[in-house]
């Protein structure tokens, strides 16, 4: 009798290249490249004098450096121009396509990577980005890795890797109204923390996933980094293979049929045992909020700011402690009515289309507050075009919110997107550190229903108490 296997193990075992010791040596089926993490790992190749070993399978785009102003060019933003010109001569003497500024196809590496069809079931994904799990909403292995791995998967097309453990996150239940992908996973994060992730591959499963779109699925995948994760996934089923078919690196024709066939033995088969199992019951769940400088100081809109002396240690108590005196917040206050200063709709989170037509629900026929800075960044020049075929661009615009070219934007603040020191932003990032949006400023994350919502009442608010939501 054949051993029932997880998701994780048949793909592991179907790339095992050769096993060293603790570790093992995995074929790598994608990777991307984008400016920021590869030019030292261009370098290194340089100075062995070797070159990239399969430039069919590598795909270099630019997105964090770059403005996303109107008309830019790669000298919109001084401080980045190196970057983005050394991305395009490394390209050009490696010989791999890059997905330039006025690329149709330009766009955050990991909304580019699903919309493009590069991500697929079962395979294995890499980027220079710890936020590429992203991908694995389409149920492939996909996960960030450092400069000099970088440098081995262009060498080689493999990497030397720790074989991690397997985790199920199971999310029961229906979400409720106002109640998003990005309010899933971060009750899952603030429910168990940023470390219970930590060492595991997590499949995410359960009828409130499947209930989920195939983007709500990359958002609960992108966030596994903050879950303590390097990859996060969901089994592949019809909803995914018919986002997939058509898109251009997906197989045609015959290889559609076989390719069909193989992704629907990509699940994890029934009795197969995994080493943690959690569980998030999302018919208790409210849209969350951040109010604090870890994705796990989170809490329903509708709830009080916690007591650090509610927490189990000392050190957490410290960490709380702290993070309320940077966000500027008290224990025991509701966050519902607190001012903001910027809201930002974009980043590889939460900027595809259905982000951006979650946000244009709240926001049709309204303004956005007078004190409020707005902003929607596609996450892809793909996405922006259908947006504005959906004339979504008009209704921001309207609203008085700035529509943007796609990048990274505020999520990283490297580009010129920046949020002021002192300022309070709310967000769709998966990120709240101090710092993270600008010197000093303050985050909260959010889903872009939340986001919107901000954005016109000119303060945090529940988004259950706007209308024209579904």
């Amino acid at each position: 009798m054949t051993e029932s296997r997880t998701l994780f193990e048949k793909i592991w075992q179907r790339h095992l290249v050769k096993p060293y010791g603790d570790r093992s040596l995995i074929y790598i089926d994608r990777h991307f490249l984008q400016e920021t993490t590869c030019f030292e790992a261009y370098d290194a190749l340089r100075k062995a004098g070797i070159g990239v070993h399969a430039p069919s399978k590598t795909f270099a785009v630019i997105d964090h450096c770059v403005s996303t102003e109107p008309n830019r060019t790669a000298k919109s933003w001084p401080a980045t121009t190196f970057w983005i010109e050394a991305m395009r001569r490394n390209c050009e003497e490696f010989g791999v396509e890059l997905y330039d500024i006025d690329d149709q196809r330009q766009g955050i590496v990991h909304v580019i990577g699903p919309e493009l069809g590069v991500a697929l079931p079962g395979v294995t994904l890499v980027c220079g980005d710890s936020h590429t799990a992203t991908c694995g909403g389409l149920g492939a292995w996909a996960f960030g890795i450092g400069t000099s791995q970088v440098g081995q998967v262009l060498a080689s097309q493999c990497l030397l890797l720790n074989k991690p453990r397997t985790l199920r996150a199971t999310f029961t239940g229906k979400r409720g109204k106002g109640v998003y992908a990005k309010d899933m996973i971060l009750g899952l994060i603030g429910k168990y923390g940023t470390a219970a992730g930590t060492g595991y591959a997590v499949e995410y499963a359960g009828p409130a996933i499947r209930d989920l779109p195939i983007e709500g699925r990359m958002t609960i995948s992108n966030m596994s980094v903050e879950f303590g994760a390097r990859s996060g996934f969901v089994a592949a089923d019809d909803a995914t293979f018919s986002y997939l078919h058509g898109r251009p690196f997906v197989p045609k024709g015959a290889d559609w049929d076989r390719a069909l066939e193989d992704w629907r033995l990509q699940v994890s088969d029934e009795g197969a045992i995994f080493e943690r199992e959690l569980e998030l019951d999302c018919s208790t769940l409210a849209p969350q909020i951040s109010w604090g400088t870890s994705p796990q100081d989170v809490m329903a809109i509708d709830r009080p700011v916690p007591d650090p002396l509610s927490a189990n240690d000392s050190e957490r108590r410290a960490t709380m402690e702290k993070a309320i005196s940077y966000m500027g917040v008290e224990p025991g206050m509701s966050l519902m009515g607190m001012p903001i200063d910027v809201a930002f709709l974009g980043s590889c989170t939460n900027s595809r289309l259905s982000d951006i037509e979650e946000a244009a629900r709240i926001v049709r026929g309204r303004k956005v507050s007078p004190n409020v800075r707005a902003l929607v960044v596609p996450g892809s020049t793909a996405v922006k075009a259908q947006a504005e075929a959906m004339g979504l661009d008009e209704i921001f615009k309207a609203a008085g919110f700035e529509w943007r070219e796609a990048g990274c934007s505020m999520c990283v603040s490297g580009n010129g997107d920046i949020v002021p020191p002192g300022k309070r932003s709310i967000s769709t990032t998966n990120r709240n550190f101090e710092n993270r949006q600008g010197p000093a400023s303050r985050t909260h994350i959010a889903s872009p229903a939340m986001v919107a919502a901000a954005a016109v009442e000119g303060c945090i608010t529940d988004v259950r108490r706007l209308e024209g939501i579904e």
